[in-house]
């Protein structure tokens, strides 16, 4: 016999969001994001939270502020909300990544159609 996972109440299953990451993230910049990425994933009517896409593809610089607002917004979502970082391979932000061990304890990818299509990985 299968049994089938339980609705979610009604919704299908919530589309992957999206939020680019400025070219340069550091303490200027960091703190004005925090409430910008939060609002941008609350859940509304007809609109259950979903996955978080951090799109660092055009960053070019970022420093501890920018470690420090992923692990953020990772602590306020988790469980409900999976968070996934994308970042060019090459660039200082997978470099920074990469360092201060934010690899280990959120998903990276290399490009945007990975991170958005593994949802269910998280």
């Amino acid at each position: 016999m299968t049994f089938l996972p339980e609705s979610s109440g009604g919704h299908p299953p919530a589309a992957p969001i999206r939020f680019p990451f400025p070219p340069e993230v550091d303490v200027s910049t960091a703190d004005r994001l925090l409430p910008l990425i939060m609002d941008r994933v609350r859940p509304r009517p007809g609109r259950p939270a979903g996955l978080l896409v951090l799109d660092l593809t055009a960053t070019e610089f970022m420093d501890s502020q920018g470690v420090r607002l992923i692990n953020e917004v990772h602590r306020l979502l988790r469980p409900r909300t999976p968070v996934h970082v994308v970042a060019r391979p090459e660039s200082l932000a997978s470099r920074v990544l990469e360092l201060t061990g934010v690899r280990r304890d959120i998903p990276v990818y290399d490009n945007l159609p990975e991170a958005m299509a593994a949802q269910g990985l998280a």
